[in-house]
C-alpha cells in the first residue's frame, strides 16, 4: 500500500488552488472541466482539493465542514523549508493567517503554524536534522 492523495474539501477549488500557489509556490497538476477537483504538484503525495458538493456526493452521511470562525481541525498539512522566515511571510502575504509564530523547538527545527484560505492548519517547518 502506498499513501497517494490527501484531498481538502473546499468551498472555491480555483481559489484554493491559486492560493497553494502564492502561498507556498505549488504549481498545479489539474483541474476538472467542472471545477469540483484539483491537484498540486507537491512530491510523492498529492495535495488536491474538491468542492464541498462533490463531497456530500461522496459520502451519503455528509462531513464536518471547515469553518474559519472556530479552532482549526486537528489535522494539518506540513511543509518543509531551508527559508522559514521568507516563506512564512510569503504565505501571509499571499492571504494566509499566522495561528502560531514561528518558534525554536528544543531538539532544533523551527516550526510555525499558519491557516490557509479556508481555514486548514498548516505547519511550515524546518526539517528536522539527524544528530
Amino acid at each position: 500500500m502506498k499513501y497517494a492523495y490527501t484531498i481538502l474539501y473546499v468551498k472555491n477549488v480555483i481559489d484554493t488552488i491559486e492560493f497553494y500557489e502564492k502561498a507556498f509556490g505549488f504549481n498545479r497538476k489539474f483541474i476538472t472541466p467542472e471545477n469540483d477537483y484539483g491537484e498540486l504538484i507537491s512530491g510523492e503525495t498529492t495535495i488536491a482539493f474538491a468542492s464541498i458538493e462533490l463531497g456530500n456526493s461522496n459520502f451519503k452521511d455528509g462531513f464536518e465542514r471547515i469553518d474559519q470562525s472556530k479552532k482549526p481541525m486537528g489535522v494539518e498539512l506540513a511543509f518543509t523549508t531551508e527559508n522559514i522566515e521568507i516563506d512564512f511571510a510569503k504565505a501571509i502575504n499571499a492571504g494566509a493567517t499566522e495561528y502560531t509564530s514561528l518558534t525554536q523547538k528544543p531538539w532544533g527545527q523551527k516550526v510555525g503554524y499558519l491557516r490557509d484560505n479556508n481555514g486548514f492548519l498548516i505547519e511550515i517547518c524546518t526539517p528536522v536534522k539527524n544528530s
